[in-house]
């Protein structure tokens, strides 16, 4: 830069002498001078630039990162524009598909128009959620079981306990959910041989539902009856069917005395459907019994033979002993007076004055003792031949031991007594 000369240190400029570009500037302005601002950049943090860049002292131009953001470049902590309309699109179709699938869920979830009958499935004890939703699949309760399991995260979800439950073919998710929390409601009824009426009505007390007493009540006041009873009988000991049977959940508006003659007449056909299978009628007729008596030596054989391998022997017995006019002398049938299944008769039982009373009476009794199983009941139609009289246990396993003589009895007796069974 070229300046003009100047005076010597120390001297004063002429009064209305120039001063140079850049010489006696000041540190600041001083009072009453105007700060010029076209020099001056605007900061990048403040009100945004009106103008073009100005010209300081440093030189013109916006300086870098200073100004607002340049074209096409990204702002601070921020996407490309493309960017944000690709993530826009994302999250648009996210919801698209998800509401599409609550949707489909939901039409899912419905019972069908007209729910088919009633299925049974097991749950078994460790099964999950999801394989008991495949059941209910596969058995047509619910329509999918990807679905219901959807379903249920956005419901509650029931604790399934073990066992069987009845749901109806095409119930939905809200019946079978409902179904699945209320517990089993399928169960066995077991009812063995040689059980009395008032024994199978205990056992149908212990069903929800049900109640012991008035099932006995059902089965005793002759509204139920089987074509085998004499005219007159309300007893259906030995006339109704062993074995186990499946307690479906009851209608509703269905009262109990209904729910029970429903059940009673279940035990009442079995039974007749096992005497016609083993030719009760025909059978009873070679013998020169009727059907009813045939089925008291039945129940009578049930009690005492107990195991398959004495039932024949045992039957023998009693029709030899009918034919000879001798008492039966049967314990069982004491003891179905007393009202009590097994134990030790004592003599005191042996002379209670009861029609049931074998010793102290001849002949069959007057109804059977128990129910009676088919093996029982086709000794009682084809018993073996034989001349015993007597017989007793003489092996831990039941084995028993007949004889013709009451010599050959005693002697089997003194047998059991050495093993320990006297």
């Amino acid at each position: 830069m070229v300046v003009d000369e100047v005076e010597p240190t120390g001297a004063m400029p002429p009064e209305h002498a120039p001063i140079p570009k850049g010489l006696g500037a000041s540190a600041g302005p001083t009072e009453g001078s105007t700060v010029p601002t076209d020099g001056f950049v605007a900061d990048p943090d403040g009100p945004a630039n009106d103008g073009g860049s100005g010209s300081g002292g440093s030189g013109g131009g916006s300086r870098p990162g200073r100004g607002g953001p340049g074209r096409g470049r990204p702002g601070r902590g921020g996407l490309p524009r493309a960017a944000r309309r690709w993530l826009v699109v994302a999250v648009a179709a996210v919801i698209v598909v998800l509401a599409g699938l609550l949707a489909w869920v939901e039409s899912e979830a419905g019972a069908a128009a007209h729910p088919g009958p009633a299925v049974v499935i097991d749950v078994h004890p460790g099964d999950s959620l999801g394989s008991v939703a495949a059941q209910l699949a596969s058995h047509g309760v619910i329509s999918d079981a990807f679905a219901y399991r959807i379903w249920l995260q956005f419901h509650s979800a029931p604790n399934v306990q073990p066992g069987r439950y009845a749901l109806d073919r095409g119930a939905g998710f809200g019946t079978a959910t409902a179904v699945l929390a209320g517990g089993p409601n399928v169960f066995d009824l077991a009812l063995p041989a040689g059980f009395t009426v008032a024994e199978v009505a205990q056992r149908v007390g212990q069903l929800p539902g049900y109640d012991g007493a008035t099932f006995e009540h059902v089965a005793t006041d002759g509204s139920v009856r089987s074509p085998y009873q004499p005219a007159g009988s309300t007893n259906l000991d030995g006339l109704l069917g062993t074995g186990t049977y499946r307690i479906m959940p009851p209608p509703p508006h269905v009262g109990q005395a209904t729910l029970d003659r429903q059940l009673l007449t279940r035990m009442v056909d079995r039974f007749d459907t096992m005497a016609a299978g083993a030719g009760l009628v025909p059978g009873s007729a070679a013998l020169g019994r009727s059907p009813y008596e045939v089925v008291t030596v039945g129940s009578i054989v049930q009690k005492e033979g107990v195991y398959q391998k004495n039932l024949g022997p045992v039957a023998r017995v009693i029709y030899n002993r009918l034919a000879r006019g001798m008492p039966l002398q049967m314990d069982s049938t004491v003891l179905y007076a007393l009202h009590q299944d097994g134990g030790t008769v004592t003599p005191a039982d042996l002379q209670t004055p009861t029609p049931y009373n074998t010793y102290l009476n001849t002949g069959l009794t007057p109804t059977p003792i128990g129910l009676v199983s088919p093996q029982a009941l086709q000794a009682a139609l084809h018993p073996p031949a034989g001349n015993w009289l007597f017989f007793v246990v003489v092996q831990r396993d039941g084995t028993e031991a007949f004889s013709s003589t009451y010599a050959g009895q005693l002697a089997n007796e003194a047998l059991a007594r050495q093993r320990g069974l006297g």
